[in-house]
């Protein structure tokens, strides 16, 4: 279907992520999910070609150009090549929103080249063991002493926490009994502050080439000139950023679930059974022509949403809706194109079996479904 979310400025930038991706991504994407993680070099290079700095300024050696539909493109590109780039996504559409809020003059001096150059990366550090989504239920501590802050918790399942130079930590430095979302604040600790640890890599089900990990911290002094924002005010800046989140899950999914139909189209034309193409049964042609149809609304929706966040009237409630909706086609969908593979769909060598492995988290992180399904609920009126 027709799509009028893009400009030719846009679509050069396409171009870009196109070539780059299938020279310098695909040909070494399987050694890479060996290894568990995206190089350091991955960043630089993209780096010195702009596209991590589009949202910086320029000032900052960035393109002060703050518009999603590039990191959109980056995303489809990826998964129109059946990879995916883990961790540039997260610090691109979840981390970097944080900085671009929340720093001052002397921080984003101090970082802002390094994260446009790919040089500097990031990790967000908000869950921890027991909490999931309770975000007002986390207990690391930071207590303020002179000019540093004494950080002391644990964390789990941080995106690109082995290479992050950065992490921004979220720390309880207050407690009020009558308002748990109080007294939350944003801390960045720096890669080699005493106390700061890396703990194990998590193995995942999907997701390989993204590294995942627990962190902890032990009497990390943190300098005060680290705090990003006010103190106490991280539960709402993490809800100022969540609908930019739950669209860049909820965009993945929609682009995964392109690629899976793509995939199975081409197997389905080469495989044959009973002496005939599978692709000329009439249950192959039905269930490709439907699923077609659904990723095709589920990418109206998300185009819609896309423009709703470029113009700043993406709410929360619709970034929600936009989520469930789409991370779900997407499971459906991956579901049954792996039918379609019969037996060879459960077999890791054929991308449909990555997809599908890929694709199961997508309704759990940035808020699972039923998270989804309450905050629609409250916007229904219904409590």
């Amino acid at each position: 279907m027709r799509r009028d979310l893009f400009t030719p400025d846009h679509e050069a930038f396409r171009d870009l992520v196109r070539t780059f991706v299938e020279k310098q991504v695909v040909p070494h994407y399987a050694g890479w999910e060996k290894d568990g993680k995206l190089p350091r070099e991955l960043f630089a290079e993209m780096g010195e070609l702009g596209m991590l700095g589009i949202a910086l300024p320029e000032e900052h050696g960035g393109a002060g150009l703050r518009d999603y539909r590039y990191n959109v493109i980056l995303q489809e590109e990826a998964y129109r090549a059946q990879v995916t780039l883990g961790t540039v996504r997260t610090q691109l559409d979840v981390i970097l929103p944080y900085f671009l809020e929340y720093a001052n003059a002397e921080q984003r001096a101090r970082w802002f080249p390094g994260l446009a150059n790919g040089t500097l990366l990031t990790a967000v550090a908000m869950t921890e063991p027991g909490t999931g989504s309770d975000l007002a239920g986390m207990r690391t501590s930071a207590v303020r002493d002179g000019d540093d802050y004494v950080l002391n918790g644990a964390k789990t399942f941080i995106t690109g926490g082995l290479l992050a130079d950065l992490v921004i930590v979220v720390a309880r430095t207050a407690t009020d009994p009558q308002n748990r979302r109080a007294g939350l604040t944003l801390l960045v600790v720096e890669d080699g502050m005493p106390g700061f640890r890396r703990g194990r890599m998590l193995e995942k089900m999907g997701c390989k080439v993204q590294d995942t990990m627990e962190l902890s911290f032990t009497d990390v002094r943190v300098p005060a000139r680290n705090r990003l924002g006010a103190e106490g005010a991280a539960f709402g800046y993490l809800g100022h950023n969540l609908p930019q989140e739950r669209l860049t899950v909820a965009v993945g999914s929609v682009a995964q679930a392109r690629a899976a139909i793509a995939a199975t189209i081409d197997y389905t034309r080469e495989r044959t059974a009973f002496g005939t193409p599978v692709a000329s049964f009439q249950n192959t042609k039905f269930e490709l022509a439907a699923m077609s149809a659904e990723v095709e609304a589920a990418q109206t929706m998300i185009d819609r949403a896309v423009l709703d966040l470029v113009d700043g009237v993406l709410s929360g409630a619709d970034a929600a809706r936009v989520k469930l909706f789409c991370t779900e086609t997407q499971a459906a969908v991956v579901d049954r194109c792996l039918q379609l593979f019969g037996g060879y769909g459960y077999m890791m060598e054929y991308p449909i079996a990555r997809l599908y492995t890929d694709a199961r988290v997508a309704r759990i992180y940035a808020g699972t479904s039923e998270v989804m399904k309450m905050i629609v609920a409250r916007d229904l009126g219904l409590k």
